[in-house]
């Protein structure tokens, strides 16, 4: 997703920041992006209906008619998935030997039905200060703004030192689709080769008032993997119920599951987070916060900060149910029960350690627990790097004042999950700031501030031109 709004729970406390500001009328580069964010938001990108590859081919188009060059604008499919394509895009800067900067964006959006809509979602709406559809903020604001960004550089002549590098690409919003990133990262990474990349994920939030209470880039990610719960029996009639039932051997599995902890765990980028927000909490949590840093296994400590759902999301490992199907008739013993666990992996803990921990604690050999498809390899968050992040924090506090600056890692998934591990580390940088409700992402009615995308495309514009000049 293009914003992250988990952090919401944990930094409500009031920021001495103005808020956003509203220009009376566009400028405009402003009316000229707004173009071409309406045509990227109206082609439809879901996996069921849209096409992926005329959403890069036209955005090809925008790159061309600015005057890349073909040999600059790759388009690519896999030959079985001809409408999951996606764009590469290379901007050559004046150093052959500097590593490139990469930006990074999703163009698949997630399903949506004109009639749970208030709005038809493939028509952009911009009502009450807020542009509405699907993907106006999960990730066509993103992606747009990368193809408006090269544009400008390439009209105003903007030569940067490092060759700046646009990958849009399909198959983020889906387990189990063909992956645009991950295609790129294990067949085509040359074309990708970069010193880190730019992806969603980061963001702020907005007050009530609508004034920021905080800024984060995202440093690292947990694995989502899923995991089948699965007992199979001979059955037999209802009327002759027996001890051995599938349905029972499943619930007692799952309330084990829901009765474990997984161990409280650290890294550089969450230590970093806690070590920034700790004061902002409510004065037990934070002590909490504290007393876990100094020891993981407290107890009491842990009961205290896992109240808070925000910080419980990002403390370790997370299992959880979320599907069910048993039985065949309502007059037989069951012959089969199953259900699925998603969990969200700490960093550096591989899936099959977590099956093995959830096989020793059903500890049930009825109870088969297997994994489901593999969305991708777990690995290492990116280092927290002062010339990736200090650039970012310091245009952040230049164009937001006073708007507290946090690291976070996301207990979500992006396609960063198949850049870093090959090598590109990918953080999550937007200036992008939404409602604490989440703006609808995935949801109903999505939207996005137009004060706020706005804000993001002057943020990011500016921002890449700094990474494009970075010595070394």
């Amino acid at each position: 997703m293009f914003k992250t709004i988990a952090l919401a729970g944990l930094l409500l406390a009031g920021a001495s920041a103005p808020a956003l500001a509203q220009d009376a009328a566009l400028r405009p580069d402003q009316v000229a992006y707004r173009a071409l964010y309406k045509e990227l938001v109206e082609t439809n990108t879901t996996l069921s209906a849209g096409s992926c590859t005329l959403a890069a081919e036209r955005m090809a188009a925008h790159l061309k008619a600015a005057g890349f060059p073909d040999s600059d604008l790759t388009i690519f499919t896999a030959p079985d998935h001809p409408k999951e394509g996606g764009l590469v895009a290379v901007y050559p800067g004046k150093d052959p030997k500097a590593k490139a900067v990469l930006m990074l964006a999703h163009l698949d959006v997630v399903e949506a039905k004109r009639e749970d809509w208030t709005r038809d979602p493939f028509t952009l709406i911009e009502e009450n200060g807020n542009f509405y559809a699907r993907g106006v903020a999960d990730d066509k604001a993103m992606a747009s703004i990368w193809v408006d960004t090269l544009v400008r550089y390439k009209t105003e002549g903007f030569r940067p030192r490092r060759t700046l590098k646009l990958a849009l690409t399909c198959g983020e919003e889906t387990n189990g689709a063909f992956n645009g990133a991950q295609y790129l990262a294990t067949t085509k990474r040359d074309l990708i080769d970069a010193a880190f990349a730019v992806n969603e994920g980061g963001g702020g939030l907005l007050g009530a008032d609508g004034k920021p209470q905080f800024l984060s880039i995202q440093v690292g990610e947990k694995l989502s993997q899923n995991y089948t719960l699965e007992v199979t029996n001979p059955g037999g009639h209802s009327s002759r119920p027996l001890p051995d039932n599938a349905i029972y051997h499943l619930a007692h599995a799952l309330v084990a599951v829901e009765a474990y902890h997984f161990p409280v765990e650290f890294n550089d980028t969450t230590r970093d987070f806690f070590t920034r927000t700790a004061a902002a909490l409510p004065a037990d949590q934070g002590a909490a916060i504290k007393a876990l840093m100094a020891d993981p296994k407290d107890a009491a400590a842990r009961a205290v900060a896992e109240k808070n759902p925000d910080i419980n999301a990002i403390l370790h490992t997370n299992c959880v149910a979320t599907l069910l199907e048993a039985g065949h008739a309502t007059n037989a013993l069951p012959q089969r029960a199953k259900a699925n666990v998603n969990c969200r992996v700490f960093p550096g803990t591989t899936a099959e350690q977590v099956r093995l921990t959830l096989t020793d604690t059903i500890a049930d050999p009825k109870v088969k627990v297997s994994i489901r498809e593999t969305r991708n390899v777990p690995s290492a968050p990116p280092p927290l790097d002062p010339k990736v992040l200090g650039p970012a924090e310091k245009l952040a506090a230049e164009m937001w004042p006073g708007v507290p600056l946090v690291r976070s890692m996301s207990a979500g998934a992006t396609d960063g999950a198949f850049l870093t591990p090959v090598g590109i580390p990918t953080y999550g940088i937007s200036g992008d700031f939404g409602d604490a409700d989440g703006d609808g992402v995935h949801g109903l009615n999505e939207r996005i501030s137009a004060k706020s995308l706005y804000g993001s495309r002057d943020y990011l514009y500016k921002l890449m031109k700094i990474y494009g000049n970075l010595p070394g």
